[in-house]
């Protein structure tokens, strides 16, 4: 429920980040980032706990990983902005297609978990429509393999790094927030600030931007340390399918025939995927109840 969670508010944002134009999208990825630390501290003071110290008593290694991440992210976000504010919506949701395969390559390799056959069929699938898209496009979708090389990586390092989503978050913002905050003082220097220099609906806009990016992000956070990396770049479909269908029906972009034949592909991929998770938790009900039904027997022999 986190994961799904996370995964529809992303796939919302292509409905918020046009509000606030006509901020340049460097200025937004910076305000996102700065305005995330301010929410993080806010959720700290009110549960009263000291997360920003204790978060980095992990040890070097975690918070190196950490680190990574927010760069990963940081990335993410910047060429995301761009694309939507550029009317590239429908090229960022082929990325967050592409997406969830590399997640899943990335689990297989990198951590050696394992697929059951539903798992297979369903990746496979999503494969075809992948290369449906690339191949439609005529040309490398450098758009989409940004965002979906940068997430990819965001999910292992955030898994390699199992800490606690306000922990987490806690490291990640403040590494983030002293680079976009001495950005946006020289674009106010240089008299190209757009915060306090539009309307005060942007500004407020700007300023909800941190707990619009910190709360998927916390629930990201908090699947990715209870969920195999598998079933999470599974998952992650939900997000790339809103993201397409706000593309091409409120925003208008257009749709060639290719496209929709690989979209086809993605939804009979999750059919298939929802098919195999249900039968595995049948499976394991199953079994969880064997074991505790009353045995007679059992107890006599005992």
């Amino acid at each position: 429920m986190y994961g799904l969670a996370a995964y529809i508010i992303w796939g919302l944002f292509p409905l918020y980040w046009p509000l606030v134009e006509p901020t340049p999208a460097m200025q937004i990825l910076a305000h996102r980032m700065l305005w995330s630390l301010v929410f993080i501290a806010g959720i700290v003071l009110v549960r009263r706990r000291r997360q920003f110290v204790s978060a980095f008593r992990h040890g070097i290694r975690r918070l190196l990983l950490l680190t990574l991440a927010a760069a990963l992210i940081s990335a993410n976000w910047g060429v995301y902005i761009w694309a939507v504010n550029d009317g590239h919506v429908i090229d960022a949701s082929l990325g967050y297609f592409m997406s969830p395969l590399l997640t899943i390559g990335l689990g297989v390799t990198a951590l050696g978990e394992h697929l059951r056959k539903g798992q297979w069929a369903a990746v496979l699938i999503g494969t075809v429509a992948v290369l449906i898209f690339i191949f439609d496009y005529g040309r490398v979708p450098w758009i989409g393999l940004c965002l979906a090389g940068t997430f990819s990586l965001y999910s292992l390092v955030k898994k390699l790094a199992a800490t606690a989503a306000l922990d987490s978050m806690a490291i990640e913002t403040a590494v983030l927030a002293p680079p976009a905050l001495g950005y946006l003082v020289v674009m106010e220097l240089l008299h190209r600030g757009s915060f306090g220099h539009t309307t005060l609906t942007i500004d407020l806009l700007l300023m909800t931007a941190g707990a619009v990016t910190a709360i998927p992000l916390l629930f990201f956070a908090a699947a990715a340390r209870k969920i195999p990396l598998t079933i999470l770049g599974l998952l992650f479909y939900v997000n790339p399918a809103l993201q397409f269908v706000i593309g091409r029906y409120i925003r208008h972009e257009t749709l060639p025939r290719a496209e929709f034949l690989g979209l086809t592909f993605i939804w009979v991929a999750l059919v298939v995927l929802g098919s195999s998770e249900f039968a595995e938790w049948r499976r394991e009900q199953r079994e969880r109840d064997a074991l505790t039904t009353y045995d007679p027997n059992a107890v006599e022999a005992r």
